[in-house]
């Protein structure tokens, strides 16, 4: 796993990868500082941060678009079964060079708050409270992205599906308001997500007899409760995309409350991707 690690961070290094990201994140959280901390005179570094979240939509595909899918465009990834080591320790020594390159300019970052400190008035644990929150938030949209990368061997493609995916998340809440709450449409979506689970579970595992099971037991499940009390189906949809939003959840620390709930779900979303990652890995290694 140090082996790769130390390769993916000298091959990150060695072409503008590394740097292009850092570049875009001090940028766009300078250019929040200076509308809100210098220009508006306000104390709040998190707003900061708030603002700063939206950056993601284009770093962190940019980032992570290359991790595995250049390995399976250049057929290099044959090596990486050949070498004596799991195919969890390729994911996690790849996912760990990622996390230090979004550390280096985050490092930079969480200066920011101690120099607007010596001018005025700011709220250093909110601020740091809210930078961790950030580092954690990043580091479960970077899972997506190396699962996303995993799945294909197009850097473009990648990084192309990665900027829906997180930028979907990101309006995620604001979309909610005009989708049905009904108990009808709720189901409809279930369903949408249930086929789209089954496809997942399909390419992962090349067995279609277990994904027409999970589909089917899914399925069945949904449509008994809907028959049995539809009522609990009103105002579904919305909520989930609501619950399933990584930066509506940020928005908590931004108001000065450290959410635990929303840290569990970050490692939780963290845990759930480098798995899939990993799974998309070992399909193609018995392949």
């Amino acid at each position: 796993m140090i082996a790769v690690l130390k390769h993916e961070l000298r091959s990150y290094f060695h072409s503008l990868t590394a740097y292009v990201f850092g570049a875009f994140l001090l940028a766009f959280v300078g250019l929040g500082a200076m509308l809100y901390n210098l220009q508006a005179a306000v104390s709040n570094f998190e707003y900061v941060l708030s603002f700063s979240s939206l950056i993601f939509v284009v770093i962190v595909p940019i980032l992570t678009m290359r991790v595995v899918a250049e390995e399976r465009k250049q057929k290099t990834d044959q090596l990486l079964y050949s070498l004596p080591i799991t195919t969890v320790q390729v994911i996690v020594g790849k996912y760990l060079a990622l996390l230090i390159l979004y550390l280096i300019p985050l490092a930079i970052i969480s200066v920011y708050p101690l120099i607007f400190a010596q001018f005025g008035e700011v709220y250093l644990l909110t601020s740091y409270g809210s930078i961790l929150a950030f580092f954690i938030m990043g580091a479960a949209l970077i899972a997506v992205g190396v699962f996303i990368s995993s799945l294909t061997d197009n850097q473009g493609l990648a990084a192309g599906i990665g900027i829906a995916v997180i930028l979907f998340n990101y309006y995620s809440v604001s979309l909610s308001e005009y989708v049905s709450a009904t108990a009808f449409g709720s189901v409809v979506a279930l369903l949408v997500l249930i086929f789209l689970l089954g496809a997942v579970v399909h390419y992962l595992t090349r067995n279609a007899n277990l994904a027409y099971g999970v589909c089917f037991v899914l399925i069945a499940a949904v449509m008994v409760l809907y028959f049995v009390d539809s009522t609990a189906f009103e105002g579904l949809l919305p909520g989930i995309m609501t619950k399933l939003s990584l930066f509506e959840r940020f928005t908590t620390f931004v108001n000065g409350v450290f959410d635990m709930t929303a840290m569990v779900y970050y490692l939780s979303v963290i845990v759930f991707f480098l798995f899939l990652s990993v799974q998309s890995l070992e399909k193609r290694r018995y392949n």
